[in-house]
């Protein structure tokens, strides 16, 4: 890793930075035999995809008790910590869930009411790391909405990890299933002989899982299509250069293609930064991956000529996880919108979001936080408009209606209207009783 300042960067070094993409294009072809083949041929295709990618042979899909039993198993600081972590992601959610509500509008009534889906899907990964909180951050926010039945997928293995299993049953899981990767999502979508279908997939996963989620979208509903993790750092010179790198540290352990970038207008921290990074990756436990992926042409440490400058890269990068250590962190934070979730001072490190403060850790990657946000109790819910308008109401209504709609050319919508004001007017003047 070295400092490289924005000014200067060339237009691959741009690339690189700001058009992140979850590689899914590569396996895309594969994913699609394997998501046909499981909507068509259900268990049989799954379980020899198990075999096939995670040498193992399942016998029982469904490990629902196995889970169960992981819970009361696990050692008690674990179960204390799974059960904290889900405690505080609980209540966050439960701040999120929407009234429903009418109001009158001058002869008008007007509302909006809420409901949860009835079957959700929730992905949770295994492969180079097992994630207990990604299972915690999936099943939470739909029981809080409401839905009736939350299945987890998760990768099978010759022992499938006992913490993610107990994090699983504490979320609240209703069902879950020994299957991963591509082969879970379509099993999730379509359903099989043991897995039931459900109407909306979501969770974390490398790009067979994304790439799977690209392919079910639009049969079934998703929540969004995510890429490696990323981290971006702001900071000024009061930044403490150990903490900057602390986070990079972290989230570049994740996955070799993790992005971890930090800006400031300090040249000093910048250095600073660069040589706490190189101090704290020697000797990681995931040293390899941290170490390929500080080395990626999507990470680094930029020097801004100014925090304005600093401000618009951020809002450019539209960071998953956006870190700003800075004096004026709040007006920084005021000048920014484009983050999936943002950290503020020096000891709000992410991993607090990652497991425990109460956030979800699901986000938008690949610039996508442009556009949408993070898992929410928001993503599992539907709306409903809900409307009743008295005579009044429609009277003062009624020439717009028919306007546009004969302006449309839908003649049928304005006799809509006008047959329902004159047939109130003939029984108001005695013309609609027959005689």
């Amino acid at each position: 890793m070295n400092v490289r300042e924005i000014a200067d960067l060339g237009p691959d070094e741009r690339d690189a930075l700001f058009e992140r993409d979850a590689g899914i294009e590569a396996v895309r072809s594969d994913v699609r035999d394997i998501v046909d083949r499981v909507s068509t041929e259900g268990d049989v295709a799954v379980r020899e995809f198990c075999r096939e990618f995670d040498d193992v042979e399942v016998g029982n899909l469904d490990i629902t008790d196995e889970a169960e039993r992981a819970y009361d198993a696990v050692d008690d600081d674990v179960r204390e910590a799974i059960d904290t972590a889900a405690a505080n992601i609980r209540e966050f959610h439960e701040r999120q869930v929407p009234d429903d509500w009418r109001e009158e509008f001058d002869g008008r009534e007007l509302g909006r009411r809420y409901r949860p889906l009835d079957r959700v899907g929730v992905y949770a990964p295994g492969g180079t790391a097992a994630y207990p909180s990604s299972a915690l951050m999936g099943v939470i926010p739909a029981k809080v909405a409401g839905v009736d039945h939350v299945a987890v997928a998760t990768p099978p293995a010759d022992e499938i990890n006992p913490v993610t299993l107990a994090a699983i049953h504490a979320a609240g899981a209703d069902v879950v299933y020994s299957v991963g990767g591509a082969q879970a999502i379509s099993a999730l979508a379509y359903g099989t002989e043991t897995v039931k279908a459900t109407q909306k997939v979501v969770g974390p996963g490398n790009k067979w899982v994304t790439a799977a989620k690209a392919e079910v979208r639009g049969d079934v509903e998703i929540d969004f299509l995510a890429g490696p993790s990323e981290i971006l750092v702001v900071a000024d010179e009061s930044a403490n250069p150990s903490f900057v790198a602390a986070d990079l540290v972290a989230q570049a352990e994740h996955d070799t293609d993790a992005s971890v970038v930090a800006v400031t207008d300090d040249e000093a921290t910048a250095e600073a930064i660069v040589e706490e990074v190189e101090r704290q990756a020697d000797g990681r436990e995931r040293a390899d991956i941290v170490a390929e992926a500080l080395d990626s042409d999507a990470s680094g440490v930029f020097l801004a000529r100014s925090m304005s400058e600093a401000v618009l890269f951020a809002e450019e990068y539209a960071a998953e996880h956006l870190t700003i250590q800075a004096r004026d962190d709040e007006e920084l934070l005021d000048r920014i919108s484009n983050a999936g979730s943002v950290f503020l001072g020096p000891y709000t490190p992410v991993a607090a979001g990652d497991y425990a403060s109460g956030t979800n850790h699901v986000l938008p990657t690949n610039g996508g936080a442009k556009l949408y946000g993070g898992l929410s109790v928001d993503t599992f819910l539907r709306s409903t408009t809900v409307q009743r308008l008295d005579r009044e109401g429609l009277d003062s209504l009624a020439s717009t209606i028919t306007t546009l709609a004969e302006a449309e050319g839908l003649e049928a919508h304005a006799e809509s209207v006008r047959q329902r004001l004159d047939a109130e007017d003939a029984d108001a003047t005695g013309d609609g009783d027959g005689e």
